[in-house]
């Protein structure tokens, strides 16, 4: 399998497990982040040891102005992109009670999380359709959203709808783009031993082994990324608009 990918929130956790499996994949990788600094040039690094051409692509995903430029500097650098993946994120500013909530975090969340996905997936998508392209080429697009565009989280309650709009802009894009031949994936992660899990995932650790995941231990960034890669690579055939539960059977109801 060839392609360009963008991987949005790269440097570190599951966006550069994300990456590193695509390299392994035979697909040229642009890594992303906000800035140009030491965490992407090392993620960049990884993935060029991983054995893909790799391009940095700083850039902040809110931003409108950016998004476009970066799209066109990835091809300039490394060709036509093939692949999408919105995997950047926030976490919540402080957990706590929904009633003491901020506008500020909840904005935030809803910027990042879901604004950011749908409009760049608009960006690269006008991309796609404004030019020709290689029938016999996989195009696809993954979101990275979270187990808790389903299940309740109370103590972070701004994240959890924030996903659960960006559930949604993967399921609204999917329905546009099949007639396109443009697939679109929803990967919602579970307990995944990440930076932003890292305050608590000992918590996590035991409540997985105590039952709360089917298969009794947290995730790791590079399954949850080799998920990623199989979805971009076309190895589900004639699927599109699916969510794949990377959590270890966690939202498996129960009696």
């Amino acid at each position: 399998m060839s392609g360009v990918a963008l991987v949005t929130g790269s440097g570190r956790g599951i966006g550069l497990g994300a990456a590193l499996a695509l390299a392994r994949e035979g697909f040229a990788v642009a890594v992303n982040g906000p800035e140009d600094d030491g965490e992407l040039a090392g993620a960049a690094d990884q993935v060029k040891r991983a054995g893909a051409r790799v391009a940095k692509a700083p850039f902040d995903v809110t931003d409108p102005a950016a998004r476009g430029a970066a799209l066109a500097g990835i091809e300039d650098e490394l060709g036509p992109l093939t692949t999408l993946v919105n995997n950047a994120g926030v976490g919540v500013l402080s957990r706590g009670d929904p009633l003491e909530v901020s506008e500020a975090g909840w904005d935030r969340c809803m910027a990042v999380n879901a604004k950011a996905a749908f409009f760049l997936t608009q960006a690269f998508a006008k991309r796609l359709l404004a030019r020709e392209r290689d029938p016999e080429t996989f195009h696809s697009i993954v979101n990275v959203t979270s187990s808790n565009a389903v299940a309740v989280a109370e103590p972070r309650a701004e994240y959890a709808a924030s996903k659960a709009a960006a559930a949604m802009v993967s399921k609204t894009w999917a329905v546009r783009l099949g007639r396109e031949g443009i697939a679109v994936y929803d990967v919602q992660p579970g307990l995944i031993a990440t930076q932003m899990t890292a305050p608590v995932i000992d918590g996590y650790e035991k409540r997985a082994k105590a039952g709360l995941t089917l298969i009794p231990r947290v995730g790791q960034p590079e399954e949850v990324g080799a998920v990623i890669a199989s979805l971009a690579s076309g190895k589900l055939p004639y699927t599109t608009g699916q969510t794949i539960s990377a959590d270890g059977g966690m939202l498996v109801p129960r009696f």
